[in-house]
């Protein structure tokens, strides 16, 4: 029984660190997003476009996955658009969580 428990524990370790090399970094990707929306994302983007910064990460990743999905957007969404094209629902997910704390 001892040697069943070593062998599990060292295998869920294994895929927990496996998990934790896979994950997107947020803060690495907010770094193209800070050039319109500011380090701290307290700027508004191209002077029209809500700030982010006190956005909750479940409105940061609608509006992600709808620029993603070309469903949401005012007037200047097509610059948007294209930058979350590159995202995957992962980087959403990151960026999205990253930026609700700042």
């Amino acid at each position: 029984m001892k040697r069943f428990a070593c062998i599990l524990s060292a295998v869920l370790f294994v895929l927990l660190l496996a998990a934790a090399g896979f994950t997107a970094d947020g803060a690495a990707l907010y770094g193209k997003c800070a050039g319109c929306h500011g380090a701290d994302g307290a700027k508004k983007a191209l002077g029209t476009g809500q700030p982010l910064k006190g956005l909750s990460a479940a409105d940061l990743s609608k509006a992600l996955n709808g620029y993603k999905a070309k469903t949401y957007g005012g007037e200047k969404k097509a610059i948007m658009e294209s930058q979350a094209q590159a995202l995957s629902a992962e980087d959403i997910e990151a960026l999205s969580a990253y930026i609700s704390k700042l």
